[in-house]
């Protein structure tokens, strides 16, 4: 029966041989053994095909088995009390796991040794070290993540100049959904060390917040009932916590104040857009708003002094 590809490591130099015993390709030359060594190489040859192809099928069977152990675990993860956020991770960090245990399974069916599999493995990852110490990083912010806990699955969140719904926290990035339903992938490295917005809802509740800005002359207490009118009418805007609307400013050409309402996760940008406009037709029916902004200039003449 044909032997498996074995490869032998020397100090001088590196050969493929079928067996620990056949004279090396080098020997052969030097003896001008050709027709021994076109033997050994057509043999050599036939191992090849036959390494690939096993290392084929046994790709194919662990990718296979690796799917099947990821649902597995993932249908257990479902049904445990474990946070959202540590399950997503798990389930990569699992994934990754298995797929480098099925390359250690691979490598080893092809003949390498094992001393030689440590010796790959321990030059190939001081250079991936080397060459992708942010993604290293990545990986470190997302342990971090999960230990400190700065925001779960389903928050909502502002980072890195970035905003929306956290979907999962992987082993390199974080998901995020933003409102108009496109995907941000933020690396863990960067997103760890960073200032983050929680917008966490209280009791599955969110704060809209509207600034508006009314003439000089208008009462102050009729504006504020206008807009509380305006949040009370809104289906989806709750009654506790209240709206609240304040003066917050004196500005040259205007009033500004300050509109405050809450509403559930899932209907806040609704509320908010449907309070703008309204509270703004009320406004400018009562002649509250004007449509441009003006501001008046009184100029005082000097007396021409006697000479």
């Amino acid at each position: 029966m044909m032997t498996l590809l074995q490869i032998s490591f020397h100090t001088d130099s590196i050969f493929v041989s079928r067996s620990i015993n056949d004279p090396s390709f080098g020997q052969l030359i030097k003896e001008g053994r050709y027709d021994h060594m076109l033997d050994n190489l057509f043999a050599w040859g036939i191992d090849l095909v036959v390494n690939i192809l096993i290392a084929i099928v046994i790709f194919v069977i662990g990718r296979f088995l690796i799917t099947k152990i990821d649902n597995f675990v993932a249908k257990l993860l479902r049904k445990s009390s474990i946070d959202n956020t540590l399950k997503g991770f798990i389930s990569s960090v699992l994934q990754t796991f298995l797929y480098i245990v099925l390359f250690m399974i691979i490598i080893n069916s092809v003949g390498v040794k094992t001393v030689s599999i440590a010796a790959i493995i321990g030059t190939v990852g001081l250079a991936i070290g080397l060459a992708m110490k942010d993604n290293l990083s990545n990986f470190a912010g997302g342990v971090m993540i999960l230990l400190s806990k700065p925001f779960k699955s389903g928050d909502i969140i502002k980072a890195q100049n970035l905003e929306g719904t956290v979907e999962r926290i992987g082993i390199m990035h974080t998901i995020l959904r933003t409102g108009d339903n496109k995907t941000i992938y933020i690396p863990n490295g960067p997103l760890s060390t960073g200032n983050i917005i929680n917008n966490n809802s209280f009791n599955g509740l969110l704060r809209t917040e509207i600034t508006v800005n009314v003439n000089y002359g208008c009462d102050v207490e009729e504006v504020k009932k206008l807009m509380l009118q305006t949040a009370v009418a809104h289906p989806k805007v709750v009654k506790e916590p209240s709206p609240f609307v304040r003066m917050s400013k004196i500005n040259p050409t205007s009033l500004e104040f300050i509109f405050r309402a809450w509403a559930k996760k899932g209907d806040l940008g609704e509320v908010n857009h449907d309070l703008s406009e309204a509270v703004y037709k009320q406004l400018y029916e009562k002649g509250m708003i004007s449509g441009t902004q003006r501001m008046s200039v009184y100029l005082a003449k000097e007396e021409e002094k006697p000479l």
